[in-house]
């Protein structure tokens, strides 16, 4: 699993957050959205061999939002 947090310019209203939310969860592989409205950010969880933050973040760009940065973690996974 690996998370995404990106940077936006400016969420300016709340049906913004939840228009980036239900096209992000759309998304093969996604499996968690959280928009973060005051501090215009959004995380998403995803599955990197279905999709990439790159990816993502084109359909926030492609809904008319700017997105200044993309972060990417990936969890590490424990192999017994």
């Amino acid at each position: 699993m690996t998370k995404a947090i990106m940077q936006l310019d400016t969420l300016t209203c709340p049906s913004c957050m939840t228009k980036i939310q239900k096209a992000l969860e759309k998304q093969p592989g996604v499996q968690t959205v959280k928009v973060l409205f005051n501090a215009s950010k959004v995380k998403v969880d995803f599955d990197d061999a279905a999709t990439t933050a790159e990816t993502l973040a084109g359909v926030v760009t492609e809904l008319g939002y700017a997105v200044k940065q993309i972060k990417v973690k990936a969890e590490k996974v424990a192999i017994s």
